[in-house]
């Protein structure tokens, strides 16, 4: 081997057989609290996605990118499909939707413990009308007997034609292994869409300000109704390597900025606390973040605030 000319080392090289790179989008969808959120944070292996006890909480598609084998599979975490009663919910499943059929692969999440009740049966039907290759995923496993999960397959699978069919638990991330080993199988072959070590397509300052609406939501989700937003206003980077954010809380009456920002402000300074510190993990650097807390009226029927957040504004 050592007796090898350059030349002939070169050709061997040339002859080795390359494996082609593949790339695509996977739409989950589901029911709102399905635990989407939860399971594209899992398989991306990093927060890209906010999570938190209020339904609803994805208003916009999300995409968290991950890299598996040759694979960079591109998952849309879409607003959870429910009954709309409002602009905003119009908006939002039309966007839920939308996602769906403009992706290579749909995977749709289902609650084992809520089954295929209400909204979840609503889905299925509508995915009939889908013709993207798809996938069902039973999540949170270890809450449902064996017995119920097979009877939960079969019925999904008698009305739509599932591709495949997996059983994972998104919190402890049994069986996504499964679900990544598939997907980087099946996605068509061709160069990735993103550079290798972008995990999001997210603006960093519309990252910033999902995240302080995730903090907000889980230290008030039962006060707090669900028609708040959070814009970040001004990011600036300083000399010191720190970076200083200012924030505004929507809501649309006086009584909810006074449950925003809660007795002698404590409310509002936890939230900008843990918001504070999830943002220094992610960006590397000292963080200064100002919250404010403004009321506008009926925001929910203004179509800046919907372009704000990557939805279309529904007539």
């Amino acid at each position: 081997m050592d007796d090898m000319t350059e030349q002939e080392q070169s050709a061997g090289t040339e002859g080795a057989a390359t494996v082609p790179t593949r790339s695509g989008f996977v739409a989950l969808i589901g029911a709102t609290n399905a635990g989407k959120s939860t399971l594209v944070n899992r398989l991306v292996g990093a927060k890209v996605s906010i999570v938190s006890h209020k339904v609803q909480t994805t208003r916009a598609i999300v995409r968290g990118i991950a890299i598996h084998d040759n694979a960079q599979i591109v998952f849309m975490d879409t607003p959870g499909i429910f009954k709309p009663r409002r602009r905003l919910d119009r908006a939002m499943v039309t966007t839920a939707w939308g996602g769906a059929k403009d992706a290579d692969f749909i995977m749709l999440l289902i609650d084992s413990e809520r089954g295929l009740k209400g909204d979840a049966e609503t889905i299925l039907e509508g995915l009939k009308e889908v013709h993207q290759p798809k996938i069902l995923v039973l999540n949170k496993i270890d809450q449902v007997s064996r017995e119920d999960l097979l009877g939960l397959a079969r019925a999904a699978n008698e009305t739509v034609a599932f591709e495949r069919t997996f059983m994972i638990s998104a919190l402890n991330g049994s069986g996504c292994e499964d679900v990544m080993d598939y997907l980087a199988a099946a996605l068509p072959e061709g160069p990735w869409y993103y550079p290798e070590d972008q995990i999001s397509d997210l603006p960093m300052r519309q990252l910033a300000a999902e995240i302080t609406r995730e903090k907000l939501f889980l230290r008030l989700h039962q006060e707090l109704p669900y028609s708040s937003h959070v814009e970040t206003e001004k990011w600036e980077e300083r000399k010191d390597g720190s970076v200083r954010i200012e924030q505004v809380i929507y809501v649309e009456r006086d009584s909810q900025k006074k449950i925003a920002l809660g007795k002698n402000g404590e409310a509002i300074k936890a939230i900008s606390m843990a918001s504070r510190k999830e943002l220094s993990e992610i960006l590397e650097q000292p963080v200064h973040l100002f919250l404010f807390v403004k009321v506008r009226e009926n925001w929910g029927d203004d179509p800046a605030r919907f372009r704000e957040m990557g939805l279309e504004f529904p007539r």
